[in-house]
């Protein structure tokens, strides 16, 4: 059996104060958001704690679906590289960005900080990636953009959708368990400028050529889809809370989930528990859920 572990939207905080040349763009916003609301939101505590109990279930792997930073500072990735280090080594953890890591246009500039936990068993950072652990495929998409103040839109674009078909193809002739790891939901219920402009691509490249499973962050709740596969199949698109989110202050509490994969091709069996704050800021578990993968 091999288990990964998900989480996700970790807004590390403190955010480093910004100098004022920083906030000469899009930050502004952000900035002021974060003073008067989302730091409230984001508990570096919260997060704390939600990792020593994650690091207790020993996964054997763990993925991170975006949204490390707030507003994109350079400090921001400085930090961002070294909470990556304390957690567990660029081999044990995959990481897609999220629209935060994306906030502004140069914020491209400090990605490389980042890059180690963004590449592929051929040694090249670029999206989408492959990572081949175990029984499982992870294919890393990135639809982090930079976008105008109060957006929070993310895309695809063509060049990933086009490789995305043939690599699935390829992957479950390796019969391997594939999950996509995407920061956007497929699937929201979020208002249109928070949404994946493409959507519409991703869902009809999965119809045609299935998966095992999705995984995403961005709306910050638990959230369970399903998406159509090949010849009558379905697939399991999840979401998860914002891994720093403070219990009472947000629709759902800081959580992580648990994926444990068995079986074989054909006959995969996964099972997901989540993980996460209750009332009294205890961590409790929820009930297992089995998730009908494809073949």
């Amino acid at each position: 059996m091999f288990t990964l572990a998900h989480l996700s939207d970790l807004h590390l905080s403190p955010l480093p104060r910004p100098r004022l040349g920083e906030l000469m763009n899009k930050r502004i916003t952000g900035y002021i958001n974060w003073l008067r609301k989302r730091r409230f939101l984001h508990d570096r505590a919260v997060l704390e704690t939600l990792i020593e109990d994650l690091k207790d279930q020993a996964p054997d792997h763990i993925a991170i679906t975006g949204d490390i930073a707030n507003i994109a500072l350079e400090e921001e990735f400085v930090r961002g590289r070294n909470w990556l280090q304390h957690l567990d080594s660029f081999k044990s953890v995959s990481f897609v960005p999220g629209n935060h890591d994306a906030y502004v246009r140069h914020a491209v500039r400090y990605a490389p900080q980042w890059a180690p936990w963004m590449t592929g068993d051929d040694g090249l950072v670029g999206f989408p990636y492959v990572r081949r652990r175990g029984p499982i495929a992870l294919i890393g998409l990135s639809t982090a953009i930079a976008t105008p103040p109060f957006m929070a839109t993310g895309r695809l674009g063509e060049a990933q959708i086009k490789a995305l078909g043939p690599l699935l193809d390829k992957l479950k002739t390796e019969g391997l368990f594939r999950v996509i790891l995407i920061h956007h939901p497929p699937v929201t219920k979020a208002a249109e400028h928070k949404r994946l402009l493409d959507a519409w691509a991703l869902v009809e490249t999965i119809a045609a050529h299935g998966a095992e499973l999705l995984l995403h962050g961005h709306d910050h709740l638990h959230m369970l889809n399903w998406l159509r596969g090949p010849a009558g199949t379905r697939v399991p698109a999840v979401g998860v809370p914002s891994a720093s989110a403070a219990p009472g202050l947000s629709h759902d509490a800081a959580a992580y989930n648990l994926y444990r994969v068995d079986g074989a091709p054909g006959a995969w069996r996964c099972e997901m528990v989540s993980r996460g704050f209750a009332d009294g800021g205890r961590i409790v578990e929820s009930t297992p859920v089995s998730l009908s993968a494809s073949s």
